[in-house]
């Protein structure tokens, strides 16, 4: 029965992934009209794909979420809001690091523009922007600030910051701010943020839990285009 259940959600990891993989066969053999190579190599690396993302997400929902939620639950019992958002900041620094679409992004940048930006300075440049956005979200949580007040002026400050951003670095942000939301961040992050607005009293978790991944996201996209200012200067 156990093995039932594997198998079961082995094939419902595979169901996500042979769609997208057999639309790129059908495109590049019948639509291009070009043959694959290494056939072999092709079919292992699908087979590792779906049984990688199915250990990695399995993973997460055993670990990583149900302990995200306990801290956020937990964490009040600080009794210290800049300790609770300094925290908050950490989790969020390191958790981006950990983002594969992150580091694949990042190399990408550097192999395009011929190591002008090193990966590593952009994951941790983008890392620092979503802590800070993770952490201003904690503080917005713990305040009972509304939504707009605070996402409001951060968009302001992306807006007034475009005239002055070299252009790569305007696309760049935005892709990095995505690249972020990942099988990481956003089960380990809303699981906090959630856990923290349902442990406070006069806290509407559904109004203030949520809302916080977007948060982190205007975080990235700011402090890779302050990247792009200190290259200017």
């Amino acid at each position: 029965m156990r093995m039932m259940e594997i198998l079961r959600d082995i094939w419902g990891t595979a169901k996500t992934v042979l769609p997208l993989a057999l639309i790129l066969v059908i495109l590049q053999i019948v639509v291009l009209k070009k043959p694959i190579k290494n056939l072999k190599e092709f079919i292992i690396g699908i087979i590792l794909s779906i049984a990688g993302l199915h250990f990695f997400l399995k993973g997460v929902f055993m670990s990583i979420l149900p302990l995200g939620d306990s801290v956020g639950g937990n964490i009040a019992i600080l009794d210290n809001k800049l300790l609770i958002v300094a925290i908050s900041l950490v989790i969020g620094y390191l958790g981006t690091l950990v983002e594969p679409a992150l580091k694949t992004l990042a190399l990408e940048v550097e192999e395009v523009s011929v190591g002008a930006i090193p990966n590593k300075v952009l994951i941790h440049a983008v890392a620092i922007g979503f802590g800070l956005g993770m952490g201003i979200g904690v503080w917005k949580i713990i305040n009972n600030i509304p939504f707009i007040k605070i996402v409001i002026p951060l968009i302001f400050v992306i807006i007034l910051l475009i005239p002055f951003v070299p252009k790569e670095f305007v696309s760049i942000a935005m892709d990095s701010a995505s690249a972020t939301t990942g099988p990481v961040n956003i089960p380990l992050n809303m699981a906090i943020a959630v856990g923290l607005a349902k442990s406070l009293e006069n806290v509407d978790p559904l109004t203030s839990g949520f809302g916080i991944i977007g948060l982190t996201s205007i975080g990235a996209v700011i402090s890779v285009m302050v990247l792009g200012l200190l290259t200017r200067i």
